[in-house]
């Protein structure tokens, strides 16, 4: 199959070629076709695996052949993204696709000052890349009017709900025309996606190209046990014993981000972090010194775990486990892309094993544990499988006791005992885990 065989334009074939496109991939085959028919679409894929082209490549094709030219202040087309990162990322995608159309193009997020951006909406562009809060701003400002959008893209709306933005699209929704093509694109479904959809989304045709909540199997998984207070000092070890060019590692908080770059810059070491607190102009500087090879480590809240596209990037690296068990999929997705390798090594202390048990049940798979010598965690991290289960070790049986004459004698360091059935070993039952909730979150 090629990319001509789906009916793309010339214009889009010359620009797939310059970017050495070649075969399109499961979901490009599949999404591609349905959304030049003009259907509805639920799309789920492994990331890394092609989704921004099989919603950008079709949704470019009919602005260019069909409807009026964009009025002022105005956008045809809407692209939604839960992160800044991500926005950029998807929007950097679209004009290199867009390179040989008469489209324009543009991306707006929070983090930087929105005159800019209002200033630049008042020609109207055609396709608009928008984080949720700074779509609404512009909206109540007059800056953007809706009413000549034709489609609506929601790209990983699971995230958006991760990340509260539920009622921020509850009020999008309330923005947009009626009559419109929606569709839904990420790398998981949560229920809460699906109920998402019935209200959003019109006789949706659905498509699932891999397993649901699936990693991709081009990234060679496992877990380092260790105790917490150890886990910088280990990072350090593993990063010079496998001599890391390039590492993107993910910690929970903005905290632990600063301290760990802290820590490795203390040791020489060249490393930068992002994470929300810090401004849209430093972060992006930080991915782009990594992107360059200017920067070694690179550290991260989960803000990037979606919305990194970095070639060739060889190790991701779960400083921190994530507390929601999807983002792992996302977190491990920034390598082994585009069938390219990868290894994703997670340092897992006795306190994240709820955590790591969730990750092996949604992922169906137990991931692989390495000891590494001179640091095995005294706080052991219990055994667990993709059943869900912790798995506890029974205690050890304890010493039977007796009493009386006819019991034990303590004769110095002699001991004599009669005869006494051992105890039963007390075995506690294996427990179920609780199961993340991965629906949406209420603001704060």
């Amino acid at each position: 199959m090629t990319f001509a065989s789906l009916g793309l334009i010339e214009p889009l074939l010359r620009a797939l070629e310059t970017l050495g496109y070649q075969t399109p991939t499961p979901v490009q085959a599949q999404a591609i076709p349905a959304v030049l028919a003009g259907r509805d679409l639920m799309a789920a894929a492994q990331t890394g695996t092609g989704k921004t082209a099989g919603f950008a490549l079709p949704l470019l094709q009919l602005l260019t052949m069909e409807g009026p030219k964009v009025a002022a202040n105005s956008a045809r087309a809407l692209i939604l993204c839960p992160t800044r990162e991500l926005a950029e990322q998807v929007h950097a995608s679209v004009a290199e696709y867009a390179q040989h159309l008469p489209l324009t193009t543009y991306a707006v997020y929070g983090g930087v000052s929105i005159n800019p951006q209002m200033m630049k909406l008042r020609k109207g562009v055609d396709i608009l890349v928008a984080t949720p809060g700074r779509l609404i701003d512009l909206f109540r400002q007059n800056a953007l009017k809706l009413n000549q959008l034709q489609t609506l893209v929601l790209d990983e709306a699971d995230r958006m709900l991760d990340l509260g933005f539920s009622e921020e699209l509850a009020n999008i929704y309330r923005m947009l025309p009626k009559k419109r093509q929606t569709l839904l694109f990420s790398a998981t479904f949560s229920d809460d996606i699906r109920l998402l959809a019935g209200q959003m989304l019109n006789d949706p045709l659905s498509i699932e190209v891999s397993p649901r909540n699936v990693a991709a199997n081009t990234v060679k998984q496992w877990v380092v046990p260790v105790d917490k207070k150890r886990k910088a000092e280990l990072f350090v070890h593993l990063m010079r014993k496998g001599r890391w060019k390039q590492v993107l590692v993910f910690a929970k908080t903005r905290n632990g981000v600063d301290a760990l770059v802290d820590k490795l810059q203390g040791l020489g070491i060249n490393a930068d972090g992002i994470h929300g607190d810090k401004p849209q102009a430093t972060r992006q500087r930080a991915l782009d010194r990594f992107k360059a090879s200017d920067v070694q480590i690179l550290v991260a809240t989960d803000v990037a775990a979606r919305g990194l596209d970095i070639e060739d990037l060889p190790l991701v690296v779960n400083f921190d486990l994530p507390i929601v068990a999807e983002d792992y999929i996302h977190r491990i997705g920034r390598t082994g892309r585009a069938g390219n390798t990868g290894e994703a090594i997670s340092l897992v202390c006795a306190d994240e094993v709820n955590m790591l048990s969730a990750i092996e049940m949604l992922t169906r798979q137990t991931l692989t544990r390495k000891m590494e010598p001179d640091f095995e965690p005294e706080h052991r991290v219990p055994d667990t499988d993709a059943s869900g289960q912790v798995v506890k070790k029974p205690k050890k049986p304890k010493k039977p006791k007796t009493s009386g004459g006819g019991g034990k004698r303590n004769l110095g360091k002699w001991v004599e005992s009669g005869d006494v059935a051992p105890a039963e070993p007390s075995i506690k039952p294996v427990r179920k885990v609780p199961v993340f909730n991965t629906g949406p979150r209420k603001k704060k």
